[in-house]
C-alpha cells in the first residue's frame, strides 16, 4: 500500500467531521454522482469534491485527475477517496500519493458497497452505514 491507509465510511465521516481541512473526494463517474446520489456533508459545513478517476463512458484514466485535485483541494487537510466500492479509489489514492499528494486515504467499501446474494449493493458502503446522502 502506497496511500495513507484505509478507513471505513464511519471513521471517514468522523475524520471529516473532526478536521477541518479534511475532504472527501468521490473519483466515481457523473452517472454514478447523478443517478445514484452522493455522500452529504452539509451537517459539517463541507462540500464533496467530485473528480471522476474514470472517465465516463470510455472508462480511460482521468489524464487531468492529478491536477483538478490539486487546484479542487489546495489546503494541507488528508484526503479520503471514495468510490462505489472501494476499489477505483485504491487507484486513485495510489496515484494521487505517487504524486507526491500526503495523507490520502481510501474510504473501504465505498459509497454502495458489494453485492450481496441477490446482485444488489445492500450489504455494506457509506449508503448502507447510515451516513447522510443525498440523490
Amino acid at each position: 500500500m502506497s496511500y495513507a491507509g484505509d478507513v471505513t465510511p464511519e471513521q471517514a465521516y468522523d475524520a471529516l467531521r473532526d478536521d477541518p481541512d479534511a475532504v472527501l473526494i468521490d473519483v466515481r463517474t457523473r452517472a454514478e454522482w447523478t443517478y445514484v446520489g452522493v455522500p452529504d456533508l452539509t451537517a459539517l459545513n463541507k462540500q464533496v469534491v467530485c473528480i471522476e478517476w474514470l472517465d465516463f463512458p470510455d472508462g480511460q484514466v482521468n489524464p487531468d485527475f492529478v491536477d483538478q485535485v490539486r487546484s479542487m483541494c489546495p489546503g494541507s487537510g488528508a484526503a479520503y477517496l471514495l468510490c462505489r466500492s472501494g476499489v477505483r479509489s485504491v487507484a486513485a489514492a495510489e496515484a494521487l500519493t505517487a504524486a507526491g499528494v500526503p495523507a490520502v486515504y481510501n474510504v473501504l467499501e465505498g459509497f454502495e458497497g458489494g453485492l450481496d446474494e441477490h446482485g444488489h449493493r445492500a450489504v455494506s458502503g457509506w449508503k448502507v452505514a447510515g451516513l447522510p446522502w443525498r440523490q
